[in-house]
């Protein structure tokens, strides 16, 4: 084992690649592993320290590779396992960091376990699978609905059961009740770990324990079908899992895990992520994710009010400091672009993005990058329905109409929210596909590729991607960003996200304007304490007038702390 500092993910930033969007080495229309080979030099400039790669394995693409048909194999479009050995050896050649999607909640349908568990009840990877009896006259063992629409259940002709599939019917939910699997499961992490890769981010982590009694799940206004996650989200066994996969295999490695966690809170995440417990290194939360739509639904919009985000950011910051650790995200494939959701996408493009990404990165926690996240890529509005590719965004389409919702409604909370936002092919340069392929691409690029790019960006001084560095730079020289303690300031000011970071020996003001006035600081302490004090960073050329912040101006102080 390599003789380093076990902690290095707390001044890690890491850089999301979603392999079938990033760069078509051979063009086939499909990003490629090779592809991601090609432009490691680009990464390293920016600065990150560790790429993750969304799954890249054998799969029929049906969730675009969360559906995994064999964990040991490379998905055909993306390469060979040779390609992955050499990714792996020019990453680490460039002292970076490899972390690799695991998903074990689920696979496909066409993986040989279930292959082998659906073919008779008696067969030894039966119990590899969640099997349920209906209720009788044709009802599913309960209510709950799949997270992309419809039942949860898929009845099986030929053996006569139900499987449980909380996402897409081709994902059926492993049964982690079986030691057999969790040994299996065990077995193929080692594999990859063996390999040499860095760690893992764990898809939907927190589903893998379910309670046996499988209840029905209420019913809320608006909905079809129940809602399961109470009996599954967080459930009676994911400690004892987590634990014994950490004993059995993570703590062998020098390696950093990140658990995506649906519906986990601050007190569960102070579980997941105390170095005590021997479960994980960080969680990815939710909640702020949540907060621009109503009763949970994420397609029924609303706009974002900011002093509910503020207090949100302080209940993390503050609840883990000291005890566990956050992750710090904005955007991932599964997220709209951010600087289209809480920020100015047209006219205030570039400052927006770049106040995001002051008020991101300056709080405790490992910041994730996600693929055009740093040149300031924007949501996409594809005007028929047939050019998105996303399953989710399909269910729902048919969902929502049978609710009654107008095809109007539904396309604007597409435009707003669907995944496939973010899975636009990068935007490399002003040519022919953004840069992103010779042939022709899974799914269309983004019409403001002229404007927005990799190779304007690095052409420009000012740009995104420049500020994006800026930011990386500091977190490794300033200790205040990765050990500091948080304090919101301005809690109510309904425009304005500013906090402290007290720091031992320095303490930054962070003040971020996420509107497009001209907003008037009207705490005098707080203005005496930035009158003459440096500026670490900032997104506007001069902060003459400290009492006012211009429109998405962004700014970070420094003072010496008190002691």
């Amino acid at each position: 084992m390599k003789k380093t500092n076990r902690d290095w993910w707390k001044k890690s930033v890491v850089y999301q690649i979603y392999p079938k969007s990033f760069y078509d080495s051979n063009g086939d229309g499909v990003g490629d592993i090779l592809g991601i080979v090609e432009k490691l030099d680009y990464l390293k400039k920016l600065g990150i320290d560790v790429i993750w790669v969304s799954p890249i394995y054998d799969s029929p693409q049906v969730d675009n590779g969360y559906d995994i048909r064999n964990y040991k194999a490379i998905f055909h479009q993306y390469g060979t396992m040779d390609d992955f050995d050499l990714l792996l050896k020019e990453v680490h050649k460039r002292d970076m960091k490899l972390v690799m999607d695991l998903v074990v909640n689920h696979t496909s349908d066409e993986h040989i376990w279930f292959i082998e568990s659906r073919k008779n009840k008696n067969s030894p990877y039966r119990d590899y699978y969640i099997w349920r009896d209906g209720k009788g006259d044709g009802m599913p063992p309960n209510n709950w609905g799949s997270i992309f629409g419809g039942s949860a259940w898929k009845y099986d002709e030929k053996t006569e059961q139900y499987y449980l599939h909380l996402f897409a019917v081709k994902q059926p939910d492993l049964n982690w009740e079986n030691e057999e699997l969790r040994k299996d499961i065990y077995k193929m992490m080692r594999f990859w770990l063996d390999k040499g890769i860095d760690g893992f981010r764990m898809d939907v982590i927190n589903f893998i324990s379910k309670n046996q009694q499988f209840p029905d799940g209420e019913i809320r206004e608006g909905q079809a079908f129940g809602d399961g996650g109470p009996y599954f989200v967080n459930g009676p066994r994911i400690h004892e899992y987590l634990q014994e996969m950490n004993r059995e295999v993570l703590s062998k490695y020098d390696i950093m895990t990140v658990g995506e966690m649906p519906g986990a809170s601050t007190e569960d995440a102070k579980k997941y992520t105390n170095p005590q417990n021997n479960e994980l290194n960080m969680i990815f939360t939710f909640e702020h994710m949540n907060l621009d739509c109503k009763n949970g639904d994420k397609w029924d919009l609303k706009p974002l009010d900011l002093v509910e985000l503020k207090k949100n950011f302080e209940k993390w910051q503050t609840s883990l400091h000291g005890i566990g650790w956050n992750s710090l995200y904005w955007n991932n494939h599964d997220q709209p672009r951010i600087v289209s959701r809480f920020g100015d996408d047209e006219t205030y493009r570039e400052k927006s993005a770049k106040m995001l990404a002051v008020c991101l990165h300056m709080m405790q926690g490992t910041p994730y990058i996600y693929q055009g996240e740093e040149i300031g890529m924007t949501n996409v509005r594809f005007e028929k329905l047939e050019d998105y590719r996303d399953i989710e965004l399909f269910n729902m389409y048919k969902e929502k109409q049978q609710l009654g919702w107008s095809h109007k409604k539904i396309m604007n909370a597409i435009y707003a929210k669907g995944r496939d936002n973010a899975r636009t092919p990068m935007q490399w340069d002003d040519g022919e596909n953004a840069g992103f392929t010779k042939g022709t691409p899974w799914i269309n690029v983004n019409p403001r590729y002229k404007e927005i790019n990799v190779k304007a960006a690095l052409e420009h001084k000012e740009s995104i991607f420049y500020f994006y560095q800026r930011l990386i730079q500091l977190r490794k020289e300033k200790d205040v960003i990765t050990s500091g303690k948080f304090e919101l300031l301005l809690r109510d000011n309904p425009k304005i996200f500013a906090y402290k970071r007290i720091g031992e020996k320095e303490t930054f003001i962070v003040l971020c304007n996420f509107s497009n006035e001209h907003i008037t600081i009207e705490d005098l302490e707080l203005v005496s304490e930035i009158k003459n004090a440096p500026v670490v960073i900032s997104n506007e050329k001069t902060n003459n007038n400290r009492k006012e912040l211009t429109p998405y101006e962004a700014v970070v102080y420094s003072l010496m702390s008190k002691n």
